[in-house]
């Protein structure tokens, strides 16, 4: 009872100094992401200060994400020491109480507020950013969005059952343009294939345009090898990609809700998008929870020592310098799943398990002797 008791109390204690590091910080990183946005906007004369704001406002959801680690390490090492430094913690260890035990709270906690995180924080976040990205792309920007910046090019494969129930449609666009929900491009060619990859007709059109459900091909000639071309005609074209899916597979993964992930995974595989940053950032969600609870333990490894022995500075000067470079390894981890060095999902958990397994290394030398 005594340490359950202790335990509640540890954790509010750790909860609540968490919960401040990680506000001061986004606050702070909020701020001079704030100040970028006006530099930027010094030129834009359609940028007022009233948008630059709302664009900052919008990505502070997402900054709180990418700091919620450290902000658990530093939270857990300002938590743990003044804990120490008041003898609250050395008086528990001296009545018996193991310090796995007095750990669990706040390890528990730390695991419920990534996995909040990941649950509920994250969908509101993707929201908030694709909207700050589409405001940054028409105020502040002077390309169109990625397709502008990649030629104004489309390559795209997707299902077409109209000849074959497994055929394939390979699609080529130039001059592509996105507005008012429509996609719209010029010199359009169709690629349609079975199911065994085998050619079976090319589709040439002046113009297309993606609305609805269908491409409408305008002045398309349909070539066969086995026949003539077809007088232009326009031509329907059935399709499961909608002019907002095409926008996301461009748009950073950053956007999308962890709920949406997986369909939208499976439908870029379909049409021959590449996946690789999307799962990626999906198992880094997932892996959240696994990384809070990891920086958790690294913070109270590093601050649980008595203040009588010295040495305290560099104690804590060590946690925060284990636990960036923890931190840092994960996003050179990432970098190498973004290339396909390595599967996505190795990348994602490899590095918050071994950092989980050296904390709790540390911790039983501290503990255990």
């Amino acid at each position: 009872m005594r340490a359950v008791t202790l335990g509640l109390y540890i954790s509010r204690v750790f909860t609540a100094a968490v919960l401040a590091v990680l506000a001061a910080l986004s606050g702070l990183v909020a701020l001079f992401d704030f100040i970028e946005l006006l530099r930027r906007s010094a030129s834009k004369p359609d940028a007022t200060f009233s948008l630059v704001t709302a664009i900052a406002a919008l990505r502070v959801p997402y900054i709180a994400i990418q700091i919620l680690p450290f902000a658990v390490l530093l939270g857990g090492i300002i938590a743990f020491w003044r804990l120490t430094r008041s003898s609250e913690l050395i008086v528990a260890r001296a009545a018996g109480v193991s310090a796995w035990q007095f750990l669990a709270g706040p390890m528990l906690c730390a695991a419920t507020l990534g996995a909040f995180t990941t649950a509920a924080i994250s969908p509101l976040s993707s929201a908030m950013l694709a909207r700050a990205e589409a405001l940054d792309n028409t105020y502040l920007r002077t390309g169109g969005g990625p397709l502008t910046m990649a030629g104004g090019q489309l390559w795209l494969r997707q299902s077409d059952r109209q000849l074959t129930p497994e055929g394939v449609a390979i699609i080529h666009a130039h001059g592509v343009n996105l507005a008012d929900d429509r996609l719209t491009a010029n010199e359009v060619s169709v690629f349609r294939l079975d199911g065994e990859d085998r050619f079976l007709a090319r589709i040439e059109a002046a113009r297309a345009t993606l609305a609805g459900s269908d491409w409408t091909l305008e002045d398309a000639r349909v070539i066969r090898a086995d026949r003539l071309p077809e007088p232009p005609v326009t031509f329907h074209l059935p399709t499961d990609l909608t002019v907002s899916r095409v926008q996301e597979s461009f748009a950073s993964p950053d956007t999308l809700s962890v709920w949406a992930l997986p369909d939208f995974i499976a439908l870029l595989e379909r049409s021959g998008f590449s996946a690789i940053r999307h799962r990626l950032h999906f198992q880094e969600l997932l892996a959240l929870p696994l990384l809070a609870a990891t920086m958790a333990l690294v913070s109270a490894g590093f601050s649980m020592r008595s203040s009588r022995r010295g040495g305290v500075a560099k104690m804590l000067g060590s946690g925060v310098a284990a636990g960036f470079v923890l931190f840092v390894v994960s996003k050179v981890a990432a970098e190498f799943g973004q290339s396909g060095a390595l599967p996505p999902l190795m990348a994602a958990w490899v590095p918050a398990a071994s950092g989980l397994m050296l904390a709790i290394a540390l911790l039983l030398h501290v503990e255990d002797g």
